[in-house]
Formats: C-alpha cells, structure tokens, sequence
C-alpha cells in the first residue's frame, strides 16, 4: 500500500529526510516515530502530496506519488499536525466543503457526518452553532479526524493525533484505528506518547536526522535491544539519555 523509495528532502542547506526507504502493507499499524526534527512531519507531506521531494519517490495504493499526485490525494487521509481548519466556517461548513471536494453525495455526506460526530461525542448543534474558530482545541482535532476519514480512504497518515483530546476521546480513538486496520485500512500513526504507539502499532519505524534507525515489531525490537520499553529503547538511539543526564545537572542547581 506504501512503497517509499530512497525519499530525499532538503531545504537549503538542511537535510530533513535522507534517502529514506519502506514499505508498508494492507491492514498494517505502523508507528512513525522520531525526536523533533528528525524528519517526520516533513515525510508525511511529501507522502501526502503537500511537499516534492529532492529525489527518490513513492508509490502509494499503486500510484506513483510523483506523476499521480491528484490520484494519491484521492486515496489518502491526512490528519496534519497543526490541525488546522478554516475557522470562519461553522464545523458543519468545514465538513461539507471537504466532502465536495471528494465529491460525496450531500446525503451520503450527512450520514457520515453524524456517524462521527455521535463518535466522538459530539452535536450536531455543535456543528452548526459555532465557529471553527470557537471550538476548542481538542473538539477541531476531531473535526478533522472526521474530514480526514470523511472520504472512506485506503491509507491514513495521523500525525500527533491525540494532540488535545481528553482521555475518553483518545482511547476511542485507538480503537477506531485499529478497527480500521482490521478492515484492510494502512495507517501510518507518527506521535511522541510512545507507550500508545507500543500497544496499538503493529511495527515502528524510527528514524532521526531523516534516516532510517530502525524497522520492526515494537516487542523484538525492544526484547533485541534489551530495552525494557519502547519509550528507552528510543532514548538509547536518539541520544535521550545524554538529555537525562543534563536534566540531572540542572536539577543540581536548585540544590546548590
């Protein structure tokens, strides 16, 4: 469903993503993991179609990511990490004008759109009453889950999607993904919270500096390197550990 093939990014002098390369099948969770800057973000959009890359290419669902950009863009779902939206527009607005973009019927449209809604527990007076702009942060990251969901797509990229979501939203939501993979769905789940990453994601892939560290099942990955977690087995590639250290000498100051 994703094939990513030697994907190399730069913006001037930096390097963001450094002939990267992996492929993901059907149905497959996989946690995209990596210290801030280290290329993430950066590989979703190029992924997405919202960025070229320098070289290499991808091919996503079967469509080359560079000769059929709008076909790629039919078949994918992006939750961005901004979460950003048009906040002039009521929630309902928002979602009716990215249903016509797919072009979903507008009854077939409402339909879903009340599905997700009672899903994340919100009304639809909600969704009509208010400005995007008025919504908390929390209740617009599920707005645009739902627009990212809205056009039933194959291959889901989420970055940092439980950004702002209270606790009960974010357990319903690690199960509608993994549901969605149950039904042959590839979703691609880049977030920092790596204890969920360790229970729902069927294989992480680690990269830092734009480079590929590691490809695997979180548990052989963790049992190889004998890690204990996932979240130390991260530290222990990305230099986290020197960070616990220096945590440690500033802490000492206040003691002085």
């Amino acid at each position: 469903m994703i094939s990513v093939q030697r994907l190399t990014k730069r913006f001037g002098a930096q390097l963001a993503v450094d002939d990267l390369s992996f492929e993901v099948p059907a149905g497959e969770i996989v946690g995209f993991l990596g210290p801030n800057g280290a290329g993430k973000s950066t590989t979703l959009k190029i992924l997405t179609g919202m960025l070229q890359p320098n070289s290499g290419g991808a091919k996503i669902c079967g469509f080359d990511l560079l000769h059929d950009t709008i076909e790629v863009k039919r078949t994918v779902g992006f939750v961005p990490e901004s979460g950003a939206v048009f906040e002039s527009l009521t929630g309902l607005e928002f979602l009716e004008m990215v249903a016509a973009l797919y072009s979903i019927p507008p009854q077939a449209a409402l339909d879903r759109i009340k599905q997700f809604i009672a899903f994340f527990d919100l009304s639809f007076e909600t969704l009509t009453d208010k400005l995007l702009g008025a919504y908390s942060k929390g209740m617009r990251r599920k707005v645009v889950i739902t627009a990212a969901l809205l056009h039933n797509p194959a291959v889901v990229f989420f970055d940092e999607p439980l950004d702002g979501l209270d606790a009960n939203a974010a357990v319903g939501f690690k199960a509608l993904i993994q549901t969605l993979a149950r039904e042959g769905k590839t979703i691609v789940y880049s977030s920092h919270i790596l204890d969920v990453v360790e229970r729902v994601c069927d294989r992480v892939l680690i990269i830092d500096k734009g480079r590929l560290l590691l490809d695997g099942k979180p548990e052989e990955l963790v049992a190889s390197h004998n890690s204990g977690t996932l979240e130390r087995l991260f530290t222990q590639l990305t230099g986290g550990t020197e960070l616990e250290q220096r945590a440690e000498d500033f802490a000492k100051t206040f003691r002085r």
